[in-house]
Protein backbone atom coordinates (compact mmCIF):
# COMPACT_ATOMS: atom_id res chain seq x y z
CA UNK A 1 0.00 0.00 0.00
CA UNK A 2 1.11 3.26 -0.91
CA UNK A 3 1.43 6.28 1.27
CA UNK A 4 1.03 9.65 -0.39
CA UNK A 5 2.79 12.75 1.06
CA UNK A 6 1.51 16.61 0.71
CA UNK A 7 3.93 19.44 1.77
CA UNK A 8 1.40 22.79 1.32
CA UNK A 9 4.10 25.37 0.62
CA UNK A 10 2.93 28.81 0.53
CA UNK A 11 5.08 31.55 -0.36
CA UNK A 12 4.46 35.30 -1.04
CA UNK A 13 2.50 35.85 -4.47
CA UNK A 14 5.78 37.21 -5.92
CA UNK A 15 7.67 34.23 -5.31
CA UNK A 16 5.47 32.06 -6.92
CA UNK A 17 8.35 31.47 -9.80
CA UNK A 18 11.12 31.74 -7.88
CA UNK A 19 9.62 29.11 -5.94
CA UNK A 20 8.41 27.08 -9.12
CA UNK A 21 12.14 27.49 -10.48
CA UNK A 22 13.52 26.29 -7.27
CA UNK A 23 11.40 22.84 -6.37
CA UNK A 24 11.49 22.18 -10.09
CA UNK A 25 15.64 22.20 -11.00
CA UNK A 26 17.12 21.74 -6.92
CA UNK A 27 14.10 19.60 -4.75
CA UNK A 28 12.37 17.06 -7.06
CA UNK A 29 15.18 15.93 -8.79
CA UNK A 30 16.61 15.14 -5.22
CA UNK A 31 13.72 13.56 -4.23
CA UNK A 32 12.51 11.59 -6.82
CA UNK A 33 16.23 9.92 -6.72
CA UNK A 34 15.05 8.78 -3.27
CA UNK A 35 14.50 4.80 -2.45
CA UNK A 36 10.82 4.22 -2.43
CA UNK A 37 9.67 7.09 -3.80
CA UNK A 38 7.18 6.71 -6.59
CA UNK A 39 6.18 9.49 -7.97
CA UNK A 40 6.68 13.26 -7.52
CA UNK A 41 4.75 16.14 -8.87
CA UNK A 42 4.36 20.12 -8.25
CA UNK A 43 0.70 21.34 -7.82
CA UNK A 44 0.18 25.16 -8.15
CA UNK A 45 -2.92 26.53 -6.47
CA UNK A 46 -5.08 28.21 -9.39
CA UNK A 47 -6.74 30.16 -7.01
CA UNK A 48 -4.62 31.44 -5.29
CA UNK A 49 -0.88 32.89 -5.66
CA UNK A 50 1.93 31.29 -3.92
CA UNK A 51 -0.11 28.76 -3.13
CA UNK A 52 1.63 25.17 -3.87
CA UNK A 53 1.40 21.11 -2.65
CA UNK A 54 4.79 19.17 -3.14
CA UNK A 55 2.89 15.64 -4.00
CA UNK A 56 5.39 12.69 -3.86
CA UNK A 57 4.12 9.13 -3.49
CA UNK A 58 5.95 6.29 -1.44
CA UNK A 59 6.34 2.77 -1.19
CA UNK A 60 6.33 2.58 2.75
CA UNK A 61 6.81 5.08 6.27
CA UNK A 62 10.11 3.41 6.66
CA UNK A 63 11.66 4.93 3.35
CA UNK A 64 9.60 8.29 4.27
CA UNK A 65 12.17 8.23 7.61
CA UNK A 66 14.63 7.20 5.69
CA UNK A 67 14.52 9.99 3.69
CA UNK A 68 13.51 12.50 6.27
CA UNK A 69 16.91 11.64 8.07
CA UNK A 70 18.98 12.43 4.53
CA UNK A 71 21.11 14.80 2.98
CA UNK A 72 18.94 15.27 0.11
CA UNK A 73 16.05 16.62 2.37
CA UNK A 74 18.27 18.48 4.63
CA UNK A 75 18.95 20.12 1.08
CA UNK A 76 15.42 20.69 0.29
CA UNK A 77 14.84 22.57 3.41
CA UNK A 78 17.75 24.34 3.03
CA UNK A 79 16.77 25.60 -0.46
CA UNK A 80 12.61 26.23 0.66
CA UNK A 81 14.07 28.26 3.70
CA UNK A 82 15.59 30.56 1.27
CA UNK A 83 12.19 32.18 -0.10
CA UNK A 84 11.27 34.96 2.38
CA UNK A 85 7.63 33.96 4.36
CA UNK A 86 7.16 30.43 3.24
CA UNK A 87 5.35 28.34 5.06
CA UNK A 88 4.99 24.42 5.09
CA UNK A 89 2.71 21.90 6.70
CA UNK A 90 3.08 18.04 5.77
CA UNK A 91 0.21 15.21 5.55
CA UNK A 92 0.19 12.13 4.74
CA UNK A 93 -2.33 9.65 3.56
CA UNK A 94 -2.77 5.91 2.73
CA UNK A 95 -4.11 5.19 -0.79
CA UNK A 96 -7.27 2.39 -0.48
Amino acid sequence: MSIVRLIFVEVKPEQAKEAITLWKNHCAPLMIKQPGCLSEKLLECVDAAGEFISYSEWDSQGNIDKYRESQAHAEIQKHARGLQGGRTTVKRYEIK
